[in-house]
């Protein structure tokens, strides 16, 4: 038998998202089971699934060992070297700078079941090592909080990827994304020289889960949603005919910005699904030029009213995201 004390990480989820996240590898069809048959209990007395936990509570797990694996977390982290760009934290939330390459979890890898070694070279990983290394972050007085990421980026881009140190913020933070309180800026280098320099472009897309590819026309067609995407000509590059964007989604969908620049007539440099361009990647170019360069607050959500009105960047140089080094000299800035 296993008993857990509610802390504050841990009020206000249902008990069955609790028990789910304090054992390993119970079957829902268990964790059910369990329940009924009052196996899992609160302050002593049978519970509903549905039952949200106060702090304080007691719930007692009355279910085989088997279920409870030893955690290694703590010795995983204190061995970590992994160290994550920084661009704001304070005692809610961290934004970091995610580099081209790197995974922000395993699950947005291609393996259903990722290595260790895998799991330690993701982004949050390196979060987790870097705050328990403050001591800010001690898995063994959590019941079922960890670090987690807000927002993520896929793994071929770069840029700020915001995570919550504690779960009211990041209900908070979700909550905010959600509502599109939290604008998301995008630079991007694309072939060709959009003749209007500014403006939002609206069409349609559908998502291949199976191929992992995302269909546009400008059009409804079924199973499409509609997606707004604004841009704006921050260079031209016109010896080499390129474009350097900054991009703002409108919408939020499975590759809106190399899709739809694509749909348009301006696919990315060094573009591996969308408007392949072989010479891109002879000329070095490993990823898709497009980073996640600056994030707005305008939330008034309580627990995070406080970051309104801020915005966080990364410095849009060659120096921080490469591929702005295309726009140098011969380069006509607006």
């Amino acid at each position: 038998m296993k008993k857990f004390t509610v802390n504050k990480n841990d009020a206000d989820q249902r008990l069955d998202k609790f028990v789910t996240k304090t054992t390993r590898g119970l079957p829902g069809s268990l964790l059910y089971k369990f329940i009924r048959k009052k196996r899992i209990k609160v302050n002593g007395k049978r519970s509903d699934a549905a039952y949200r936990l106060s702090e304080g509570d007691e719930v007692e797990l009355f279910i085989p060992d088997e279920f409870f694996g030893r955690d290694t977390a703590a010795c995983e982290y204190s061995r970590s070297k992994a160290t994550p760009d920084v661009v704001f934290e304070d005692e809610n939330v961290i934004l970091v700078n995610k580099k081209p390459g790197v995974l922000s979890h395993t699950g947005d890898g291609e393996g259903a079941s990722p290595s260790e070694e895998a799991e330690r070279s993701t982004l949050i990983f390196a979060i987790k090592a870097y705050l328990f290394g403050k001591g800010e972050y001690d898995p063994s007085s959590e019941n079922s909080f960890a670090p987690a990421l807000c927002n993520r980026i896929d793994r071929n881009t770069g840029g700020i990827v915001i995570a919550a140190k504690n779960a009211k913020t990041l209900r908070a933070v979700n909550e905010a994304i959600k509502r599109r309180e939290i604008k998301k800026f995008y630079l991007c280098a694309v072939h060709g020289i959009p003749e209007k320099k500014e403006g939002r472009a609206t069409a349609y897309l559908r998502k291949d889960e199976t191929a992992n590819k995302v269909t546009v026309r400008d059009d409804p067609f079924p199973g499409a949603k509609k997606i707004v995407t604004a841009y704006r000509v921050v260079a031209e590059n016109r010896k080499d005919g390129l474009s350097l964007l900054e991009v703002e989604l409108l919408t939020g969908r499975t590759h809106q910005i190399r899709a739809h620049l694509d749909h348009l007539g301006f696919p990315l440099v060094g573009e591996g699904k969308y408007g392949v361009n072989r010479e891109d990647r002879d000329r070095g170019f490993r990823y898709q030029a497009l980073y996640s360069y600056k994030t707005v607050f305008e939330s008034h959500i309580p627990e995070i009213e406080y970051l309104c009105g801020r915005s966080f960047s990364i410095p849009a140089d060659s120096r921080s995201i490469p591929f702005v080094s295309l726009f140098g000299t011969d380069t006509k800035k607006r």
